[in-house]
């Protein structure tokens, strides 16, 4: 029994050793001798990139094989930088094993333009490159010279950050990150406009192009420190409100016009649908349904009993600013939009929604 015992040992030992041997001898020698090279896109290719095709191909990246001396699987990577930069920290593009080509989406190529900085709507000089890769071991091909002008769907807000904050139901005054947004029409416009809770009296702020630490350095202030001036200064001093008042604000500012405005606004629902109709000549028995504005949940709400007809939403008892229906099909409610529908007699609990500028939206449900 020892006997055969220590021919299995001896003979475990031979195949390990074997199979050890043959797997070193069998392993391909990895080493760096010929870099991929880019043949294509061609040399200072210009892309103009639309939201309309983000789909779309963009670019065919191709290239000539690596060799790393073997018979190996390479991975390929396409890097791209900001021209001049040495590609010192680079996006990526996309990656392939084995293959010689990549095909890259509008919206790959914009989302990596803008990754590295880009400025939308303005063309910037870029490189592109192959990197090629076995293990830990890379070769860099050529590069090649390629000019973008990204887009940007994100629309520009400004950030409204002072001494109401906390009071406001928004988080610790002065804090970049508490920010209240008013919001421009689109990317390149200069007119903003949004809701804002002032909740305390002599308020002061800033409008902020962002809502981090860097904000600061583009402030946007007025020329006379905590006046209610309606004129914009680039790096200015605090702003204040009209009459110091506390209220919920409806804010208005142009960046290219240099100017500014607060609107004090109180929310109401009033129609056929609700217990007083629609407004008329007398104003006690026409009275709006007031609704309350609750901080927390940063919405003007009301518990209402409602019969059958239309209702919408004015503010100040006037019809200066009033709301409706989704008119133009964006999913968000529009200042002088049609009329709501009430098909079932309740007590109904309405809340409207102003805190996302340009994106107001409502909720009703029976109670």
């Amino acid at each position: 029994m020892k006997s055969i015992k220590s021919l299995l040992v001896l003979f475990s030992a031979i195949l390990i050793a074997s199979c050890t041997t043959d797997d070193v001898e069998d392993r391909p020698v990895i080493e760096a001798i010929d870099a991929p090279v880019l043949v294509s896109p061609t040399n200072g290719a210009i892309y103009n990139l639309s939201v309309e095709n983000s789909a779309s191909l963009a670019e065919r990246f191709v290239w000539s094989d690596a060799n790393f001396g073997g018979d190996v699987e390479i991975n390929y990577a396409i890097q791209i930088d900001i021209a001049g930069n040495e590609f010192a920290a680079p996006g990526e593009l996309g990656s392939v094993n084995g293959e010689n080509q990549l095909a890259v989406s509008v919206e790959s190529l914009n989302g990596a333009a803008l990754s590295l900085g880009a400025t939308p709507f303005e063309a910037t000089p870029y490189e592109v490159r192959v990197k090629a890769s076995v293990g830990s071991m890379e070769m860099l091909s050529n590069s090649i010279p390629v000019t973008i002008t990204a887009y940007s769907t994100e629309t520009p807000k400004l950030y409204l950050v002072g001494n109401f904050l906390a009071a406001s139901g928004y988080g610790d005054d002065w804090t970049t990150a508490n920010g209240v947004p008013i919001a421009a029409t689109g990317y390149g416009e200069t007119k903003f406009e949004g809701f804002v809770n002032v909740a305390v009296e002599n308020a002061n702020f800033l409008f902020l192009p962002v809502n981090n630490d860097s904000g600061w350095d583009g402030k946007i202030g007025t020329d006379e420190k905590g006046a209610y001036t309606k004129v914009l200064v680039v790096g200015g001093e605090d702003v204040g409100v009209p009459d110091n008042a506390a209220a919920y604000y409806y804010v208005k500012a142009d960046t290219e016009a240099l100017t500014f405005e607060f609107n004090p606004t109180s929310w109401a629902v009033t129609g056929s649908a609700t217990p007083n109709g629609w407004p008329g000549d007398d104003a006690v028995a026409t009275a709006d349904q007031d609704m309350t504005y609750n901080a927390d949940a940063k919405v003007w709400e009301i518990d209402v009993d409602l019969v059958s007809g239309e209702y919408k939403f004015r503010a100040n008892d006037a019809w200066d600013y009033n709301i409706g229906k989704d008119n133009d099909g964006d999913g968000f409610l529009n200042f002088g939009g049609d009329n709501f529908a009430v098909d079932a007699a309740g007590n109904y609990h309405i809340e409207l929604d102003l805190s996302n500028p340009r994106e107001y939206t409502m909720t009703i449900t029976m109670n």
